[in-house]
């Protein structure tokens, strides 16, 4: 196999590394902070808003991935780009970027999926957890935030752990909205040097490597919070 091409796209197939973890992370973080409150209001209610939260999951967790970034990007994109205003302002340089448009996609997506598994996690825990720390008189905020979030979190993080290794198997599709992440760097390869084969083995290594990293990490926190059932 031709390595002869590797020394001069080194540093771009670096930056797309860099660029896929920042997807990641990105992407994980806001989806988990929009599921907390997804999970939360399906099992607690009121009724409509629970009807909602459900709607979205089923809506995000029906469609494909792809076809939501695309909406997204070739949708909401063009839209604000026929905006004068928008267009002047300074979000613009944020706005019109492919990489804003990824990690909304991915962030709403992540939130669908992660929605679901919050709901599960706090029906988990059992009532009679809730009810002793009420009983110490905490208030519904202080229960929520120092006993039912933090034990069902406990609950799935094995769970959650394969969440965020299936969203880094999805961010190689923030290339087909200009994004250049690893697989878009891989792909321009392919494009200026007709080079298939070496680049895409480089990058399924490099992910397999994120993905060990990734179950190694959180081996290490479920060794520090043990799980209860």
């Amino acid at each position: 196999m031709d390595w002869s091409w590797l020394p001069k796209y080194l540093p771009m197939l670096i930056q797309g590394v860099s660029i896929t973890i920042q997807l990641l992370i990105t992407s994980m973080v806001l989806g988990l902070l929009l599921a907390i409150p997804i999970g939360l209001v399906q099992v607690t209610g009121p009724k409509w808003l629970a009807a909602i939260a459900r709607g979205y999951c089923t809506v995000m967790r029906g469609t494909p991935l792809l076809i939501q970034l695309y909406l997204f990007y070739y949708g909401i994109g063009s839209i604000l780009a026929t905006v004068p205003e928008l267009r002047q302002s300074f979000l613009w340089p944020i706005l019109r970027e492919g990489y804003f448009y990824a990690v909304l996609a991915f962030a709403l997506n992540e939130a669908g999926y992660a929605g679901e598994i919050m709901r599960g996690a706090f029906l988990s825990v059992p009532k009679g957890e809730l009810e002793a720390a009420r009983s110490f008189g905490m208030s519904p905020w202080l229960v929520l935030r120092r006993v039912w979030l933090p034990r069902a979190i406990r609950n799935v993080l094995p769970t959650l752990g394969g969440e965020t290794i299936l969203t880094l198997k999805s961010t190689p599709l923030a290339a087909l909205v200009t994004v250049v992440d690893l697989f878009g760097a891989a792909d321009r390869v392919r494009q200026e040097t007709y080079i298939i084969y070496p680049p895409l083995l480089l990058v399924m290594a490099v992910y397999m490597i994120l993905t060990f990293i990734i179950t190694r990490i959180f081996a290490a926190v479920e060794k520090r919070i043990p799980v209860r059932r």
